[in-house]
């Protein structure tokens, strides 16, 4: 029954996933090709990649909404392959650089069939900002000078950023037609891409800024053939050039260099981009799916791979997932993965029917739209957000970036690997903390209470995140987890911004993912991404930075009409009173909320001496008993505690006529009499109809301990309400 609705639902599906995929074509098309020629590609490989990523993952991928073809970080790669394996020649660079893409490809399965998806994960975010980043300078750096109508322009990209203003007075005083409105079509195309957006005609926005580039570039050349008196323009030259019988020129990879380093390097480097572009793309697109499913990532590598493969053979370029023709994707309503192979599908019968119209179409027209990209990926916004988390992610971002732009991105990725150690090391300190712990095994999980629990400690970082990110993967994201960063002593960025993407997918599948432990911690800054450096207790600040737990406790402060003390100076005087403190030692208290009652706080507490010493962090529930004396007792959940207090003496002391009460609960003291005599009907109820807790207490005071260690949001909640009932219970006992 189930197998004939889906195929129902896929069905009743066709018609909105086909017109979502007829707009990605649109999209797909100009981009396609624009980003052929940018890598100093045959125009048609890119449109080759886009076919066939689109067919081959529609039919074995593990993403539902997500478009395949070339993708925007491989431009600089596939352009540095072709140049240094061609030697001068490009053609038979790229012969050369289409073998690199297949052993890419076939890497890329390899890595699917180890489950070895996460590995993108391993990269620190700020350096992979910062080698986007560089990504988009080279593009922005070679694409501005063919915007302008000049296909001359060679160097570095250092090279070519410094001769850019050369190029705009050499635009405006050329004394060449062809180049001049070549150059005002890259620039008018421009100014389309970057004004779309603010026109809000509906029935202009039907068309995607990319296409009405292309209408308009081949309606201009129209104009010229059937209305003008005078020629095209515009030399043959600076127009696309697509062979005569596409599907008769497909060109073959040579393999001939493939023991050589040179050719080495070109494939770590394909496959190191087209992994990480592919895995982050999967990601943004998982948040985007209205249906709030997750993405096989590992299978989806393995469909990106097979496809790689399939698009070399046939003369393509590198098949990625892309975000940006994904958007779009969703924004249409996809719903499956059938929209790709229509935009595959659409693309096939552009290129067919319409091979003729897209000869005519201006190549700075193209390279317009890959200015813009280039644009987007290094924007001072990007760098803006980057120095909101962290002074330290900036340095990052910047190194790795004019690394990646002065030497290679292989080069500039290591490096920002490198650099993000060295910061992390000096921020803490302590480089023992790294190489001590890197390769142990620090993440322990288990149920609780119908959640899922999480503690996590010496550090987490991008060292040894996916030790983390293996268990987390566990959970489903529709049940409760609560991570606990309490017994590390660093967190960084990178894992940060996971943790609030995993909050954001279980909140989106009805699940609450919560993080907890990071209160005594020093942050980089406000932001919630900042790395995160747990401070010794004389060096906590009077007033810091509130975690997202420290605010979601100061909003239950607010709503319970209580008192919040985030960082408090005074200690809560009558712990030392408890037997439970007689053989610990009490450190800090933290996260007072509190009434005239009550006092709700977070303690770390220390048992055992040097190397047996063991420092526990929990939250705690005291209640100062203002009416009366009561007796001295602890009351435990039967069996817990049992053993020990038999061992100490004490016997469990049973209630008359509340034979269940003595069945689940082990209740102790010295007073035996004064004790019965305190647990009334109505005090025996309440704790029969409530949660379990550790309960003790001195001559005008409770201590209500849960679970040793910090509680989570809604704990604290429940914890507070809990000890709101039994004040009042007590108050009013016959």
């Amino acid at each position: 029954m189930k197998k004939e609705s889906n195929f129902k639902t896929f069905v009743g599906d066709i018609p909105k996933n086909l017109f979502s995929g007829f707009v990605v074509s649109l999209i797909a098309l100009p981009l396609g090709l624009g980003l052929a020629l940018a890598s100093g590609a045959p125009p048609i490989s890119g449109v080759i990649a886009a076919i066939v990523g689109g067919i081959v993952a529609s039919l074995l991928g593990g993403s539902n909404v997500t478009i395949t073809g070339p993708g925007n970080g491989l431009v600089v790669v596939i352009l540095a392959a072709i140049t240094t394996l061609g030697a001068g020649d490009m053609h038979q660079g790229f012969l050369f650089t289409l073998a690199a893409i297949v052993v890419s490809g076939a890497l890329l399965i390899i890595l699917g069939f180890l489950r070895l998806g996460s590995l993108g994960d391993f990269f620190p975010a700020s350096a992979i900002q910062g080698m986007l980043a560089a990504i988009g300078i080279g593009i922005f750096a070679k694409q501005i000078h063919v915007m302008l109508g000049n296909l001359e322009a060679k160097g570095s990209i250092i090279d070519l950023l410094i001769q850019v203003p050369e190029g705009i007075v050499n635009f405006f005083k050329t004394d060449d037609l062809s180049m001049f409105y070549a150059g005002s079509i890259g620039v008018i195309s421009l100014l389309i891409m970057v004004f779309y957006s603010k026109i809000r005609n509906r029935y202009f926005q039907l068309i995607p800024a990319p296409m009405w580039i292309v209408v308009l570039s081949v309606g201009l050349y129209y104009y010229f053939e059937m209305f003008s008196a005078s020629d095209y323009p515009i030399d043959k030259s600076l127009l696309i050039n697509l062979p005569d019988d596409i599907l008769s020129n497909f060109a073959f990879p040579d393999f001939g260099k493939v023991y050589q380093m040179e050719f080495i390097n070109a494939v770590i480097a394909i496959t190191l981009i087209a992994s990480i572009e592919s895995l982050l793309s999967i990601k943004a697109v998982d948040k985007l799916d209205p249906l709030k499913r997750r993405s096989n990532v590992n299978k989806d590598i393995r469909a990106l791979g097979l496809a790689t493969v399939i698009s070399g053979f046939l003369g393509g370029l590198n098949v990625v997932t892309v975000i940006a023709r994904s958007s779009v994707n969703v924004n249409n309503k996809a719903s499956n993965r059938s929209a790709n192979f229509f935009h595959a599908t659409f693309l096939i019968l552009f290129i067919l029917l319409f091979a003729s119209e897209l000869r005519k179409i201006p190549l700075p027209a193209l390279a317009a739209i890959l200015v813009y990209t280039g644009y987007k990926l290094a924007s001072p916004e990007n760098i803006r957000k980057v120095f909101k988390i962290g002074k330290e992610q900036l340095i990052i971002f910047l190194i790795t970036l004019f690394t990646t732009i002065s030497t290679s991105l292989i080069t500039g990725i290591l490096i920002g690997i490198l650099i993000t150690f060295i910061i992390h090391i000096i921020i803490n300190k302590n480089a023992l903390l790294f190489f001590k712990n890197t390769l142990k095994p620090n993440v322990l999980m288990f149920k609780e209470d119908e959640k899922y629990y999480v503690s996590v400690k010496n550090f987490s970082s991008f060292l040894n995140y996916t030790k983390l990110k293996s268990k987390l993967d566990q959970i489903p994201e529709s049940e409760e987890a609560i991570i606990d960063f309490s017994l590390c002593d660093f967190v960084d960025h990178s894992v940060m911004e996971n943790m609030s993407n995993y909050a954001e997918s279980f909140k989106r599948k009805g699940g609450h993912f919560e993080v907890i432990g990071l209160d005594d911690s020093k942050s980089g800054s406000e932001h919630p991404f900042a790395l995160r450096k747990t401070l010794p207790k004389q060096m906590i600040p009077v007033k810091g930075v509130l975690t997202k737990r420290q605010k979601s406790i100061q909003k239950i402060s607010e709503e319970m009409h209580w008192n919040y003390d985030a960082f408090p100076l005074e200690e809560v005087t009558q712990l030392p009173q408890f037997g439970y403190f007689k053989t610990r030692k009490i450190d800090k208290v933290s996260n007072i909320l509190s009434n005239e009652n009550c006092s709700l706080f977070d303690i770390q507490f220390s048992e055992g001496e040097m190397i047996a010493k063991q420092v526990i962090k929990a939250t705690m529930l005291y209640i100062d008993i203002q009416k009366e004396e009561i007796p001295k007792f602890t009351l435990d959940k039967e069996g817990i505690f049992e053993y020990i207090y038999h061992f100490a003496g004490y016997n469990d002391i049973n209630i008359e006529n509340h034979p269940d009460f003595s069945k689940r609960f082990f209740l102790s003291g010295k007073n035996e009499e004064k004790i019965r005599s305190f647990f009334n009907d109505e005090l025996v109820l309440f704790f029969e109809s409530n949660q379990y807790y550790h309960i003790e207490a001195i001559n005008n005071g409770l201590l209500i301990i849960g679970k040793e260690r910090l509680a989570s949001v809604k704990e604290i909640k429940s914890l507070a309400d809990f000890g709101v009932r039994l004040t009042k219970t007590i108050s009013t006992k016959k």
